[in-house]
């Protein structure tokens, strides 16, 4: 069905698609990192030369986030889910209380496990209009002044759901589970007193977690927090007090450097919004795919739609796939598709798949129910 259809893009939630420029780097200098003779995954965390490619990394966070100085920035390893146990340990201090934001399903699977350490006030968010979900404003969120922390996740990848509002709570600790947003828009880190992303994204390869960590707040462990998952002594040993994903951190060191080439976060924010919009726009003057998030909470990262008739879905998946579109089923929990255009996503990318629902939809609108 099309002319291109060997050019293969990725639409995986996570593990996501790379930028080619830095898989290209990679391969070039995978097995003679730097006329050493050896390759990156050899490397001793320890040597001068990685501790030097640690400290760029922070440094471009630093550069790109705009992170103030009253901030640290620590590399765990893992994935977010293992910060779900962090964040409690690390920020209750004397307190018994925690405020959860329920928007979906991973800001809700970290409400769960935080009842493990605390009791969290778990605060529901979503509502329908016009059978459409839709998120309250953060005016209407009922927080409790006598909590340890808010914490919530602005972008939920299974739901397609985002909260593209930033926090302005006085005297509240702000946690933001950012695994799906991180570098894929301008925020202000001065809002939040912890900020978590897992690197599978938009930073890079699986396997690290970024927390970025306001250092008033470093002093708030509990006893029974694990060294491993303890802030203050990973700050202390400088993200090394076991040996760090070191593959993972130089990878996302070069996917930072693209970031920065590609003009900072300002244009990666115009150009996510650009393509995005453009998927919506395919799906909203049709009835032939439905997306049930009301606009305003829709997300740029995770566009989540499906075909009313059912059935269509496996023919959608198996031909899209055919077509050069991969990993475009939605999550078990959702169902239907589900279409990930982090940073690395090009927008031929977009294209493609937009041209791909015009041909799929003229070939099977008369068994469509709507």
């Amino acid at each position: 069905m099309d002319k291109n259809k060997d050019v293969v893009y990725n639409f995986s939630a996570g593990p996501s698609m790379l930028p080619k420029e830095v898989l290209k780097k990679v391969q070039m200098e995978l097995c003679n990192w730097k006329n050493s003779g050896k390759s990156i995954i050899e490397v001793s965390h320890r040597s001068q030369d990685f501790e030097l490619v640690l400290e760029e990394l922070e440094y471009n966070f630093r550069f790109l986030l705009n992170i103030p100085k009253n901030y640290k920035i620590i590399f765990c390893h893992g994935g977010a889910r293992g910060q779900f146990s962090a964040i409690p340990l690390n920020l209750l201090g004397n307190y018994t209380n925690a405020d959860y934001i329920n928007s979906g399903h991973w800001s809700y699977a970290a409400a769960v496990e935080s009842r493990k350490y605390c009791t969290p006030n778990i605060i529901n968010i979503k509502n329908k209009c016009n059978k459409k979900i839709l998120i309250f404003s953060m005016n209407d969120w009922k927080i409790n002044s006598k909590s340890a922390y808010l914490h919530y996740c602005p972008n939920e990848t299974i739901e397609g759901i985002a909260i593209h509002e930033e926090p302005n709570f006085e005297n509240t600790v702000i946690v933001g589970d950012f695994s799906s947003t991180l570098l894929s828009r301008v925020i202000d880190v001065r809002k939040y007193g912890v900020i978590y992303a897992s690197f599978q994204k938009n930073i890079g390869p699986s396997g690290t977690t970024v927390i970025i960590i306001r250092e008033d707040l470093l002093h708030r462990s509990k006893s029974i927090c694990p060294s491993i998952l303890n802030y203050s002594k990973l700050l202390q040993s400088n993200s090394m007090f076991n040996t760090p994903t070191t593959f993972s951190i130089y990878v996302s060191n070069l996917v930072l450097k693209w970031i920065k080439k590609k003009g900072g976060l300002k244009e990666i924010e115009k150009k996510n919004q650009e393509k995005a919009n453009l998927i919506y726009e395919m799906i909203d003057n049709t009835d032939f795919y439905v997306n049930n998030i009301i606009e305003n909470n829709r997300s740029f990262m995770n566009v989540t739609f499906s075909i009313s008739n059912h059935s269509l879905n496996h023919l959608f998946l198996k031909e899209s796939y055919s077509f050069g579109l991969h990993c475009l089923k939605g999550h078990s929990i959702v169902g239907g598709f589900r279409a990930s255009i982090y940073n690395s996503m090009p927008k031929k990318g977009i294209i493609k798949l937009i041209k791909f629902m015009k041909i799929f939809k003229k070939k099977y609108k008369k068994f469509n129910k709507t």
